[in-house]
């Protein structure tokens, strides 16, 4: 279990009330941003002590791993230059009835701030550059006996949860969700025929043209080593809501898993280098990941790519794989 701290000036109350951290993927500029990054750490069981207008004010459980989502739609004009696609955690909020100023409690806090990506100065003044960022064990439970029995029973809640193997539903739903969306703008377009529009739906469950597609170039799963086709899924590398029209039937676009291995590779839970390593989330859950056919704690090359593969395989690796941040 780890813990955080998140800036919540701008959206502290519609990501409290509505259960959520949301952030863009990247700065405004295209650069990385540290604090989007960390998004892509959180796993369910973390605890998140939620700082907005100088103060502590909720203490939140991690309820699942990051997943994409659009920007929620209740932050109107906050963050006008935001992507409009960016990373999302479910939240379990409980707003503090002892919320504190941490500025009055630097005797306490400023000598267990961490030395780097910091989420207050020496002074007690909270950064402004930070969204969410990691606090240190001995800081954490500093802040929980300050803020008192909410937050020291949040720790504990959030102990046990990490321990739990069951993940929540909520990401997947809220991505069908957005990509029923898309399939209804797809199907409602006029400047699309109908038969474009049939291969289009189709390729989003991996189906028709684009499974043709992939199998041109793909004959078995690359973790298990399955070959029926009856067993195998049409995977996108950059996933169905990212791509363009073009993209979504493009078979190098696409790899032939098995459900388990296409589950863990939509999620983010396992990526692949363009020279055909595996690559493994250190959010992952190991144990569901061998039981799902993944060899963990091994190298695993799992052969070449094609160009077009590669470049794919590049988005996925930016802007799925759930990878920590480079320190």
């Amino acid at each position: 279990m780890r813990y955080w701290w998140v800036n919540q000036n701008q959206t502290y109350r519609h990501e409290v009330a509505g259960g959520y951290l949301w952030s863009p993927k990247r700065k405004a500029n295209g650069h990385l941003n540290p604090f989007y990054e960390f998004m892509r750490e959180v796993a369910p069981g973390d605890v998140i002590f939620s700082f907005a207008d100088t103060r502590i004010r909720a203490i939140g459980i991690a309820k699942s791993h990051c997943y994409e989502c659009p920007k929620p739609l209740e932050f109107g004009t906050v963050g006008m230059n935001w992507e409009q696609v960016g990373w999302k955690i479910d939240v379990e909020y409980q707003s503090l009835s002892n919320p504190i100023r941490p500025i009055e409690h630097m005797a306490t806090l400023q000598p267990l701030l961490p030395a780097r990506y910091s989420p207050l100065s020496a002074n007690g003044h909270g950064s402004q550059s930070v969204y969410l960022t990691t606090v240190p064990a001995d800081m954490a439970h500093a802040l929980a006996g300050l803020l008192g029995h909410q937050a020291q029973r949040a720790i504990e809640v959030g102990n046990t949860l990490a321990q739990d193997t069951g993940l929540s539903d909520r990401p997947a739903q809220a991505l069908a969700e957005w990509e029923e969306h898309l399939r209804s703008t797809i199907e409602q377009s006029p400047t699309i025929p109908e038969t474009e529009k049939q291969q289009l739906v189709l390729s989003r469950r991996g189906q028709g043209k684009f499974r043709d597609n992939v199998s041109r170039i793909e004959t078995h799963c690359r973790i298990t080593g399955v070959n029926r086709p009856e067993h195998l899924i049409a995977s996108h590398c950059k996933p169905w809501r990212d791509s363009d029209n073009a993209e979504r039937l493009d078979g190098e676009n696409g790899l032939l898993l098995t459900p388990s291995i296409d589950h863990l590779f939509d999620r983010g839970f396992i990526s692949f280098e363009s020279n055909g390593e595996l690559l493994v989330s250190p959010v992952a859950h190991e144990v569901s990941l061998r039981k799902m056919g993944v060899p963990v704690g091994q190298r695993v090359n799992v052969g070449g790519f094609a160009e077009g593969q590669r470049r794919y395989l590049e988005f996925h690796r930016e802007s799925v794989f759930l990878q920590a941040v480079r320190r």
